[in-house]
């Protein structure tokens, strides 16, 4: 993996997306990795493989019969109640 210094960084952006295009780079700020740059392709099958054993469990809980009875509107109430505070 390519690496360079973030004023590179800046300085150069269109070559650092046609390098990220190619392979990740990782962006420095005084000698400390801060951020890597890398293709949507690259990203989406890093998002992929991490869903992958998520939807493992629930291909698994629905050979089992594991069905929860909520409904959408449920789950995504109970997801904003976490998110801001509340039922803790």
């Amino acid at each position: 993996m390519k690496s360079i210094a973030a004023k590179e960084a800046k300085n150069n952006f269109g070559e650092l997306m046609d390098t990220a295009q190619r392979e990740p780079v990782t962006i420095e700020r005084r000698g400390r990795a801060v951020a890597v740059i890398m293709s949507v392709n690259e990203y989406e099958k890093i998002k992929l493989e991490r869903l992958r054993p998520k939807l493992a469990v629930g291909e698994a809980q629905a050979d089992r019969g594991e069905f929860s009875t909520k409904t959408m509107d449920d789950i995504i109430s109970e997801g904003k109640d976490r998110y801001s505070g509340k039922n803790k």
